[in-house]
């Protein structure tokens, strides 16, 4: 199946950017609208390099960290980092209808459509975007991790649709948490469309478990 990879260019998605003041927390923070220009920017500045890439900007964003001066993790460190990280989000996401999962040193979210998204669309559902806080002050919290959003559809429809929705709704998850102080050089956005289904599609349940972004949170190592 196709699949389709947007990196978020942290350079282009800053400068397009404006500060105001988070309400609730007091803090600065970047512009709803100026963050939608600056993504808006850099996908249409690379999607067409990046098109059937899979992972590929996992070195480069390590590269960038690193020389940036966030620190890699190494030996034993990487599994307490996580295992710390792990179980703060497990603690932050009960009911919350988000799965923690770790997979060795890696901890995936998942988040099904029926809580992030209506059906077709791309905007974030209005009551998760709470849970999204909660996600992103863990995230923020440990940024020694880059961060891979995957966007996955069902099988209903044709193949170029669902790839178009997969990506749109894993870059709707990326802005909103570079909105809430997500560094954007940790993140790249990836959608599969319908080609990695974790259910059968037969059903309604399996596709409603298909419908689904991940947000993989990797170990900053070198």
């Amino acid at each position: 199946m196709k699949r389709g990879a947007l990196l978020l260019a942290a350079s282009l998605a800053v400068a397009s950017c404006t500060s105001t003041t988070d309400p609730l927390t007091g803090q600065a923070q970047r512009s709803n609208t100026a963050i939608g220009a600056g993504v808006g920017a850099a996908v249409g500045a690379v999607a067409g390099l990046l098109i059937a890439k899979d992972k590929s900007g996992s070195d480069r964003r390590k590269a960038v960290l690193i020389g940036a001066g966030v620190g890699a993790l190494t030996g034993g460190g990487i599994g307490a980092y996580q295992d710390r990280q792990e179980q703060e989000l497990r603690q932050q996401l009960v009911n919350s209808g988000v799965s923690v999962t770790r997979n060795g040193n890696d901890i995936v979210l998942n988040m099904p459509s029926n809580i992030t998204f209506a059906s077709g669309q791309d905007s974030l559902n209005p009551s998760f975007s709470q849970v999204l806080d909660s996600v992103a002050i863990i995230l923020n919290k440990y940024p020694r991790t880059i961060l891979d959003i995957d966007g996955h559809t069902d099988s209903v429809g044709d193949d170029a649709s669902n790839q178009a929705l997969s990506e749109r709704r894993a870059i709707t998850v990326a802005r909103y948490l570079n909105t809430r102080q997500v560094d954007s050089r940790r993140l790249q956005v990836i959608g599969f469309g319908e080609s990695r289904p974790i259910a059968d599609n037969a059903s309604d349940a399996g596709r409603a478990a298909n419908r689904r972004v991940e947000i993989r949170i990797v170990p900053l190592t070198q």
